[in-house]
């Protein structure tokens, strides 16, 4: 006979981190995305603070906490970089909440479904950024090639499976 839980998927899905993880992994990531491409230039194509924003907004599946998380990761990347305030704060918190929201629906614990939303979120993020400088900036001279982020998406992709690996050491049941 089959039982019946009267538990939510929400409360058995959704996982914490210790205080010191949620602050110091971000910040890990932007440090490297800040250092990594002077040493390397061939990894500017990388983007570390979007796989982190998520793998936070996935593991905790709370969407306003995605959002949140997003921009927070996104802010600090933009005072690490050449674009205007606010850019990759708005990209990473649509980002953010759109993966969390994914969260309820899909089995983020599955590889080959990480690196599916992985590669979408990239493009998402992307398609983002090109109408931010496009629509709110009025920035005609931002183009984004096709070629160029599809391949920023497939690294991310590739990227993000270790780096999920890792971080899923550090998950807590609960938020």
């Amino acid at each position: 006979m089959a039982e019946h839980s009267y538990t939510s998927r929400q409360e058995l899905d959704q996982y914490g981190f210790h205080p010191a993880v949620t602050l110091l992994a971000p910040l890990a990531f932007l440090l490297l995305q800040a250092m990594l491409p002077k040493v390397f230039p061939v990894l500017a194509v990388l983007d570390l603070p979007l796989v982190v924003t998520i793998f936070f907004a996935l593991a905790r599946r709370n969407p306003i906490s995605g959002a949140v998380t997003g921009t927070l990761i996104g802010l600090l990347q933009d005072g690490l970089t050449n674009h205007p305030f606010g850019v990759f704060g708005i990209a990473k918190a649509i980002v953010g909440y759109c993966a969390a929201s994914i969260g309820f629906v899909v089995d983020v614990e599955n590889v080959s479904i990480r690196v599916a939303l992985t590669f979408g979120f990239s493009l998402l993020q992307s398609l983002l950024l090109y109408m931010v400088h496009h629509l709110l900036l009025g920035d005609g001279t931002y183009a984004a090639q096709l070629l160029h982020e599809l391949l920023r998406a497939a690294v991310n992709s590739i990227v993000a499976v270790p780096v999920f690996f890792v971080l899923d050491r550090f998950k807590t049941r609960g938020d």
